[in-house]
């Protein structure tokens, strides 16, 4: 490469100093330009051959994903205390109480919700990354029971080497959801910085009245999540080359969903406290409301809803460190109930990104507002615990119970005394059939606590029966058993791999069975 009038110019300067002057901290001449004869300092970029070629993974580019890059609750929390408290009687909600965005009282009926949110890639499509970085700045002022309004966006990325397109794809995402959700973008700030990290500050309004917190929840009310869990687990699997690409999509798809029905449905049923779901996971979040709400929260795991393969990749050991530290953050206020699996900690404190609204109802309206956010498009919603009493912001995590509210996990243990289909289980028949007494309601007994997640969880005991249905080509079982897989948001992969397990041991006659049921079977 000829040496320009500038790189000489800045050469000159930057050898006469000792030290590059872009980055004291390199020597001149620095690597780059010793490896690639590229003078970054002098305006020159690294090629990056024809567009659209070779564009970078923006999930290689950065330490942590997602809402895994943000500080450590607890040290964030350590940092605030040392800060002087803000007192104005116009401040209703400041950084005090952790809440998801602060707010202002302008006027008697007209308050300003405010938030910030920053963080680096979770996915490596730009544009759908920009989508999701919107999402998620929107979703604190929804928690808070706002209308979001106005929008700026806060972005970094290296100057030097990252394509003007990929940028300008990230920014166009943003702008994309903030259209969708009646939001103005009006303005921003960008940063030259060797990671990139993309965010929006929202500013919304809401009436004084309807100020929705982490600090009303009461005993009684029932806990409800509008999103499945699991997003930052598939983005660390992701960084390893380790996630499919059906766990990515679905991921992608609950990321860029807008929380905005989520939270008209919880003010409309009256919500007594609300948070969103976001980087210090859904424990993290839910001690906030316990803390600030001064009470006992409890948990059943069996009601959490999960993305797809979720479960196997946090029984793989595939969690980052974010959710390590998550769970430090919330170990002293934590009681976990023997026999918890310990991935199931792990899934609820991995930091979600763009995640659901987690809030408490009143009990009575906790049905009618499940199925409201089911048939408004929060497909995984789900009942996942409830506000026991008054306390000093325990959480209590159980493994099951019978009462549990629905939920990808909380179908009732016994295996076929859940199924819901029109054909009966071969091991459960119906009340009043012949042979009903000790030795039957027995056999029943036994099966109950078979079936019970134990140290296998409940998705490995669904697939164990649905690979022993096949293998024994007992069709009502199998019949009744896809059909809970469903609902328990099994795949159709998982569940072949199950099925042809079943094959291998029971030949060539479950072949045929299996390769003839399946069509009919799996809707």
């Amino acid at each position: 490469m000829a040496v320009s009038a500038r790189r000489a110019r800045v050469m000159a300067r930057s050898q006469r100093v000792g030290h590059c002057i872009c980055d004291p901290r390199k020597p001149c001449p620095c690597d780059v330009l010793k490896e690639r004869d590229v003078c970054l300092c002098a305006g020159e970029r690294l090629d990056q051959g024809p567009p659209g070629s070779d564009v970078p993974r923006l999930t290689q580019l950065v330490k942590n994903p997602g809402c895994a890059s943000k500080i450590p609750p607890g040290e964030l929390a350590e940092v605030l205390a040392r800060l002087p408290v803000v007192t104005d009687e116009r401040l209703l909600v400041g950084s005090a109480t952790a809440d998801d965005a602060g707010v202002f009282q302008l006027s008697p009926d007209l308050c300003l919700v405010q938030t910030v949110d920053v963080f680096a890639p979770c996915v490596d499509d730009p544009h759908t990354f920009g989508r999701i970085a919107a999402c998620n700045s929107l979703s604190d002022v929804y928690a808070m029971g706002g209308r979001p309004v106005t929008a700026l966006s806060v972005l970094s990325y290296p100057a030097h080497s990252l394509p003007a397109e990929t940028v300008a794809d990230m920014l166009r995402g943003g702008m994309d959801q903030l259209a969708e959700a009646g939001v103005v973008l009006v303005g921003g700030h960008s940063i030259n910085d060797e990671e990139v990290k993309l965010g929006f500050a929202i500013t919304g309004v809401v009436s004084p009245s309807k100020v929705i917190t982490n600090a009303g929840a009461q005993p009684g009310d029932v806990l409800i999540l509008s999103k499945p869990l699991g997003t930052g687990i598939i983005a660390f699997a992701t960084q390893l080359g380790r996630s499919s690409p059906a766990a990515r999509e679905a991921a992608a798809r609950s990321m860029t969903a807008l929380n905005r029905a989520a939270a008209e449905i919880m003010v409309r049923h009256g919500a007594h406290a609300a948070t969103d779901v976001t980087g210090f996971g859904l424990l993290g979040h839910l001690s906030h409301i316990a803390r600030e709400s001064k009470v006992t929260a409890e948990v059943l795991w069996e009601a959490i809803p999960l993305l797809p393969e979720v479960a196997s990749y946090a029984q793989e050991g595939l969690v980052s460190g974010a959710a390590e530290r998550n769970r430090e953050y919330v170990a002293e206020m934590l009681v976990a109930a023997p026999g918890l699996p310990d991935q199931a900690l792990d899934v609820l404190c991995d930091p979600q990104t763009s995640g659901g609204l987690l809030f408490a109802v009143p009990e009575a309206s906790a049905e009618g507002c499940v199925t409201e956010l089911v048939a408004g498009g929060c497909a995984d919603a789900a009942a996942i615990g409830r506000i026991a009493e008054r306390g000093e912001g325990r959480i209590v995590v159980t493994q099951e119970n019978a009462s549990a509210p629905a939920g990808r996990k909380a179908a009732d243990a016994a295996c076929c005394a859940a199924a819901t289909t029109d054909a009966e289980c071969c091991a459960h028949q119906p009340a009043g059939a012949t042979g009903m007494g000790a030795a039957e309601q027995a056999f029943k007994q036994f099966l109950s606590a078979a079936f019970a997640p134990g140290a296998l969880d409940a998705v490995q005991k669904e697939l164990t029966i649905i690979a022993l249905s096949v293998a024994v080509q007992c069709e009502p079982c199998l019949k009744a058993h896809l059909a809970k897989a469903q609902t328990m948001g099994l795949t159709r992969a998982e569940v072949e791999e199950a099925a042809w397990l079943g094959v291998a041991f029971g030949g060539c006659k479950a072949m045929m069975f299996w390769a003839g049921s399946r069509p009919s079977l799996w809707n």
